[in-house]
């Protein structure tokens, strides 16, 4: 019986080419199937629903547990063979990452959705904490770029410059005294495009791009 634990576990330990990296492809193959759902729904409807966000952190959820209970058996590590990692990082991932786009949410009013929040609480809830505050960080960078070059496509460079100088002038001579009318500020509102930017995002940490760059 010893005999046969061992040739289990070394048929399925990490070091042992193809048929384990692909098993730890797992979580990556999924996630990025529910990043591409979001993506989708809210390019075409404007919508990230919540039959998306809800069945990905169950599912994330139910997965780390199931890997853990491998892990207990077979003496592997869950985030070597599947990908997965541990049930209460799966939960301090949702929780952080969920966390801080809710804050995000109640003191940056109107360009963050409720969909947006439970989209990057299932990231965290697949990636851990880590790497779900890391693609949260990247999907702002990215979204930020995003909304600059809509701006600068429809106004054009020059034109966007010399607004902002002007902005700029008039906020220092006038300090608090001087706001941008609703007529004025609705020409610079512009979407964030936080699901295809967290789809990079995932991309961007998954397959350590940053360390590239």
């Amino acid at each position: 019986m010893p005999l046969e634990e061992n040739e289990f576990s070394l048929r399925l330990r990490p070091n042992n080419g193809c048929a384990t990296r692909r098993l730890a492809m797992a979580v990556t193959v999924l996630l990025f199937g529910f990043l591409l759902v979001a993506t989708y729904t809210d390019v075409r409807w404007r919508k990230i629903y919540n039959w998306t966000t809800y069945s990905g952190i169950l599912l994330a959820i139910a997965l780390s547990l199931a890997c853990s209970l491998f892990a207990q058996t077979t003496g592997l590590n869950s985030l070597d063979v599947w990908g997965a990692v541990a049930p209460s990082d799966s939960l301090v991932g949702m929780s952080a990452c969920g966390g801080m786009m809710l804050v995000c949410y109640v003191f940056f009013p109107g360009g963050i959705g409720g969909g947006d929040i439970k989209l990057l609480a299932m990231v965290g809830a697949f990636l851990g904490v880590m790497a779900g505050l890391e693609v949260m960080l990247w999907t702002f960078v990215l979204a930020a770029c995003m909304a600059l070059i809509v701006l600068v496509w429809r106004y054009g460079l020059p034109a966007l410059i010399v607004r902002s100088a002007r902005f700029a002038l008039y906020k220092l001579r006038l300090g608090s005294a001087f706001q941008l009318s609703d007529q004025e500020r609705q020409p610079l509102k512009t979407d964030l495009f936080l699901s295809p930017s967290t789809m990079a995002a995932f991309w961007i940490v998954r397959l350590d791009l940053a360390s590239w760059m």
